[in-house]
């Protein structure tokens, strides 16, 4: 199993000055703020947001890192975090990567204003060093995942998604955030427009993949991240649910629907859900098509010569297919 150690190796000490970048970019005057900036700062994840960043700088880039490209990745944490922020507020949930939410610790009222904040911090930090371009690419990113989370709420309601509109929900939702990274990374570093859309293009295929794979968490053992069957109790269509009622007689189909509508809190059901999907090759499936994504991405980066950051962005393409959570 790849670790994030592996993959940060090159860009080392690039992360170290970035942590510290990253947190001076989010202080403020208010004493409230600070110690909440503090709390995320200290609850921060694996970093693979930053970490795309700096790697397609480095491999698009003749010097390498620039000042813009700590700036670039900034403001991508900045905004995605100010998204989380929110996130926590829309979903009612209590926790995040295992720790108590800001919502849960200081109060909806709290949390929205501090996700405001920081994405007027982001804006900010892109308007005061003229990087409108930057500035452009993160903006599309958000207003994508925007439009991504609620194109799936209005498609839970009426349970009609089909794989085409699974895949533009996740292309939205997953896929654009990871595709701006790399491209704000290139972009950083003034690499040509084709090179920007080539490295988009990577980050999308990756965020494809990943998304895919955090689908199938739903259906793996109960050791993997999330408890099992949360998407079914959500009424979310994934992958291999999608393909398992494409494969399904009138009968079952009929069946699987009404357990998803009616039955979808009921621990046994949403078990017999888990083993009928299986059992119609939806996961299966699902394995194929986060393979092909896979494949996409790591044909994008062959075309780029041998070298320590190349590897690294190859250990990051095994990395999300291959994690346990």
């Amino acid at each position: 199993m790849k670790t994030t150690a592996q993959i940060k190796a090159p860009i080392e000490a690039e992360m170290e000055l970035f942590e510290k970048k990253f947190y001076d970019s989010m202080s403020s005057k208010v004493a409230l703020l600070n110690r909440i900036t503090h709390f995320v700062v200290n609850r921060k994840g694996k970093q693979m947001r930053p970490m795309f960043v700096f790697l397609v700088a480095k491999l698009c880039g003749a010097e390498g890192v620039v000042e813009r490209t700590y700036r670039g990745a900034s403001v991508i944490e900045l905004i995605h975090t100010a998204t989380l922020v929110h996130d926590d507020v829309v979903d009612d949930s209590n926790q995040r990567r295992g720790f108590f939410s800001i919502n849960a610790l200081w109060k909806n009222k709290i949390a929205v204003l501090v996700g405001d904040y920081l994405l007027s911090k982001g804006l900010l930090l892109c308007i005061d060093h003229d990087d409108f371009d930057l500035l452009k690419i993160i903006s599309v990113a958000v207003r994508s995942m925007s439009e991504g989370e609620l194109l799936q709420i209005e498609k839970a309601r009426r349970l009609d998604i089909t794989e085409e509109v699974y895949l533009e929900i996740i292309k939205q939702k997953t896929a654009t955030l990871i595709a701006s990274c790399c491209a704000i990374g290139a972009r950083s570093v003034h690499a040509p427009e084709e090179e920007v859309q080539k490295m988009w293009a990577f980050g999308e295929a990756l965020g494809m993949a990943f998304q895919i794979k955090d689908d199938l968490f739903d259906y793996g053992s109960a050791q993997i991240g999330k408890p099992l069957g949360i998407d079914i109790k959500e009424r979310k269509l994934t992958m291999p649910l999608i393909h398992a009622l494409n494969q399904a007689n009138k009968e079952e189909r009929r069946w699987l629907l009404n357990s998803i509508k009616n039955h979808n809190r009921d621990k046994k059901r949403v078990k017999e859900v888990i083993e009928k999907v299986k059992s119609l090759g939806g996961l299966t499936y699902a394995v194929g098509q986060m393979k092909h994504y896979q494949a996409q991405a790591m044909s994008i980066l062959n075309t780029y010569p041998e070298g320590p950051v190349k590897s690294s962005l190859c250990l990051m393409i095994e990395y999300v297919i291959d994690r346990k959570k």
